[in-house]
């Protein structure tokens, strides 16, 4: 059961830096703050992640189609 919970866990923590990598990759940031960005995700996923979350640029959806 310990392990299964772990895996599981692994597997959201992955999608959720998934996520963050194309929010980053599809905000108004600039380019060397996308790589930085991308870069902090990739190498520190939970704390990219909440990084990412609490002071990265918002992404501005509403003129998407």
């Amino acid at each position: 059961m310990f392990n299964s919970s772990w895996g599981i866990g692994g597997i959201i923590l992955f999608a959720l830096d998934v996520w963050a990598i194309a929010s980053i990759i599809n905000s108004d940031a600039a380019g060397r703050s996308k790589v930085i960005w991308t870069l902090v995700v990739a190498i520190l996923p939970v704390v990219g992640l909440i990084a990412w979350w609490l002071m990265g640029p918002k992404a501005n959806y509403n003129n998407r189609v």
